[in-house]
């Protein structure tokens, strides 16, 4: 048997897991730690593996890819689904995929969400870079302070409401949306509940926590820039397409979208060209909002259980069942 660890860019998963308890058993593991440059690039190199264990969605699999994975018998995926995982696909091949848990807490993406919002409030990212360069004050803006500014959150999940209570902790005023919000559900997060123009018009700071799905693609587009609150700060640590990315680059070009903190992205790794790269009104991160040891020590420990108990014949945590017939 021959696995593939997939993405794992910061070469973390041979380090969190006991690998050698597959090797014990005579799995050849590979660990790919670049992104595939294309579709091909990836169908070539994965085809001798019956086994992949997926980081999340970062290498989409479309059925035009898994039905070019000849040898392809079982996936493990880390986390709890993935969008561009054709799930149907695999059930059509009879691969049975497994998942794991979403990791132990949403505690790292609601403090790296907090980290891009004080980072964009006091214009932090071009400080930094200035400061490597020789620079002091030179360029920044005057920054804002939050106390007493509103945070509109666009989604009050678990992740949304913990940034809701960092937002109380720092004084500010609290307001949120969702397709399903309840006012019982914002006051026990202690949000005001609102309509999403009252939220984008009279926000400070609008920060995304929602669930990338046909609802929530395109989410903000140009009519939602219109009426965003001039030079405002827009946090996403969800998926980038809930963001019309094209209209996005108009507001932070002509002003009226004061700065965008960024972790995720319509494509993903970015490119190295792309024109986020270089506006001085964007903080960019690399998708890190769940990258920590301890959710990848969840994260990879669980799929090592699924491979194991794969090959005992005894899958478990299976997401389309229909695939063991």
């Amino acid at each position: 048997m021959k696995l593939a660890i997939l993405d794992d860019y910061q070469r973390l998963a041979l380090g969190v897991a006991d690998w050698d308890r597959l090797r014990k058993r005579g799995v050849e593991i590979a660990v790919f730690n670049e992104a595939f440059a294309s579709a091909d690039a990836a169908a070539a190199k994965l085809a001798p593996f019956d086994i992949l264990c997926l980081m999340r969605e970062r290498t989409p699999f479309p059925r035009a890819l898994i039905e070019r994975l000849p040898n392809l018998k079982f996936m493990a995926l880390t986390g709890l689904r993935a969008p561009s995982l054709d799930l149907t696909a695999c059930t059509a091949r009879r691969i049975p995929v497994s998942n794991t848990g979403p990791g132990n807490t949403n505690a790292p993406t609601a403090e790296l969400t907090w980290l891009l919002i004080i980072a964009a409030a006091r214009d932090f990212a071009k400080a930094e870079r200035g400061m490597r360069a020789g620079r002091w004050h030179d360029g920044l803006a005057g920054g804002t302070i939050l106390e007493g500014k509103r945070l509109g959150l666009l989604g009050l999940g678990k992740l949304g409401a913990r940034v809701a209570r960092y937002g109380l902790a720092f004084g500010m005023d609290v307001v949120a949306w969702s397709q399903n919000l309840t006012p019982e559900r914002a006051a026990a997060a202690g949000a005001h509940p609102v309509s999403k123009a009252v939220l984008l018009e009279t926000s400070d700071v609008v920060s995304i926590h929602l669930v990338l799905s046909e609802r929530t693609r395109g989410l903000l587009g140009a009519a939602e820039f219109a009426q965003i609150k001039p030079g405002a700060i827009l946090v996403n640590t969800s998926r980038g397409p809930i963001v019309d990315e094209a209209a996005m680059l108009a507001a932070l070009k002509n002003g009226r979208l004061g700065h965008a903190a960024l972790d995720v992205y319509d494509q993903e790794p970015l490119p190295a060209g792309h024109a986020l790269r270089d506006l001085d009104n964007v903080t960019l991160s690399p998708h890190l909002g769940y990258v920590s040891e301890d959710v990848f020590r969840v994260f990879y420990s669980d799929a090592l259980e699924n491979i194991e108990a794969w090959l005992d014949g005894a899958p478990i945590r299976v997401m389309n069942p229909e695939a063991l017939a």
